[in-house]
């Protein structure tokens, strides 16, 4: 059982990142951080500029992993001004990371998958929020006997 009581961002390692994007775009990562005092999500950063066209869908390697308490989830929505103008939605609507991702094979490397489904071309700058993740505690349920551990990385829950 884990033990910490905050969550931490990092990134992941360059070996884990590099088939993704080069050791200059790994340096310039930006671990996501609130804008504002009152933010209630953590904003995470574009780390090469990104061209979406209309009806286009992308997947961005963060490049970042997060290890949080065992009881918390980090919850991934696209940043409400992009989807304000370029109905801009995640390809899962809600990105759900779980505890355990910290520690799978990827390294807990969070990707984002996204969807341009206005008819406006979206240049995405370097270094720019495109994402914000929210923490969230979560409960179970009192006859809750899961004992079973995480195998893989990304969308490997479902898979025993």
């Amino acid at each position: 059982m884990n033990q910490i009581t905050k969550a931490k961002f990092t990134k992941v390692s360059f070996a884990q990142f590099c088939e993704h994007g080069s050791q200059e775009i790994y340096q310039q990562i930006k671990l996501p951080r609130r804008a504002t005092s009152k933010s209630a999500g953590y904003d995470f950063f574009v780390p090469a500029a990104l061209t979406i066209n209309p009806g286009q869908t992308v997947t961005v390697a963060t490049g970042i992993r997060c290890q949080m308490p065992d009881d918390w989830c980090l919850m991934i929505y696209p940043r409400s001004g992009l989807g304000f103008k370029y109905k801009l939605r995640l390809n899962n609507t809600v990105g759900i990371i779980d505890a355990d991702y910290f520690d799978s094979a990827n390294e807990g490397h969070i990707f984002i998958r996204m969807t341009n489904e206005s008819d406006k071309v979206l240049e995405i700058p370097q270094g720019m929020a495109f994402a914000q993740g929210i923490f969230t505690h979560y409960l179970l349920t009192e006859d809750d006997d899961t004992a079973e551990l995480r195998q893989g990385g990304l969308g490997s829950t479902d898979k025993k």
